[in-house]
């Protein structure tokens, strides 16, 4: 049986291993993140038209904080089909305007 100290060395060297061997800074990619773009980069697009500050990666994140991302894949089609996608994904994303829904029975 081995020791506890050279299991955990074992551990150690795996671990440093594959955080060498992972993208560094930001070419690390995610699906949450890749999500996160999309809509920043959408938004933002209307949002320089308009004269407003682009969102950053950093607020995109607290915005969407709370949404599991396969909500965040509904909520890309959803904006997708919609006739201005800004307008929809603030409608979305906003709990407010979906109190009247949330207490509806099934």
């Amino acid at each position: 049986m081995d020791s506890i100290g050279k299991a955990a060395e074992e551990r150690l060297r795996a671990l440093k291993e594959k955080a060498q061997a992972a993208p560094k800074g930001r070419n690390r990619l995610t699906e949450r993140g890749e999500l996160m773009r999309f809509f920043c980069r959408h938004l933002n697009l209307a949002r320089t038209k308009d004269g407003y500050q682009p969102i950053t990666m950093a607020r995109m994140g607290a915005i969407l904080e709370g949404i599991p991302t396969a909500d965040l894949y509904y909520l890309q089609k959803v904006c997708t089909k919609a006739k201005t996608f800004s307008k929809k994904f603030w409608w979305e994303v906003d709990p407010k305007k979906h109190f009247v829904e949330n207490n509806q029975p099934f």
